[in-house]
């Protein structure tokens, strides 16, 4: 069952909850740009792969909320549209930049081959000399820049 909700990070009522299974429900809230799942907690096998693959950054900004839960920042990346990803060097200077995605044309092609699939390239890529920083708070703000929300 998916359903808006509380989020128990920042109290924002844009908090999208999904039940993936019995086990495992997912939370992404559209308020704070942070996500969490029911598996995020001390001791969980999922957890801990997930620290061991997080940015430090990401680590720093990990909240654990009244139920034991973590939360961390989302990171979106459409292809056609764009990113949305926590920038900055410590928890306290940190914000949501948005880069939108640009047409590869055909002259530049070669410079972005696909993993794995000789001979095939990207049509897309993230134009990250254009970067636009948001405030933490105005995650929805960096979505609509790329195009995801309205």
């Amino acid at each position: 069952m998916d359903d808006l909700i509380i989020c128990k990070r920042c109290g924002s009522d844009a908090c999208y909850k999904q039940e993936v299974n019995e086990k495992v429900t997912n939370y992404a809230c559209y308020g704070c740009g942070f996500i969490s799942n029911t598996l995020m907690k001390d001791e969980h096998e999922y957890w801990e792969q997930q620290l061991e693959s997080l940015p430090e950054l990401h680590k720093d900004l990990v909240f654990k909320d009244k139920d034991d839960q973590y939360w961390m920042p989302n990171t979106v990346n459409q292809h056609e549209q764009g990113m949305v990803f926590a920038n900055g060097k410590t928890a306290d200077n940190w914000k949501w930049t948005a880069v939108k995605a640009v047409k590869v044309s055909k002259e530049e092609k070669i410079k972005f081959p696909i993993p794995g699939k000789p001979g095939e390239y990207y049509n897309w890529r993230m134009d990250m000399e254009h970067m636009v920083d948001f405030d933490e708070k105005d995650y929805m703000e960096a979505l609509t820049y790329i195009g995801i929300l309205p």
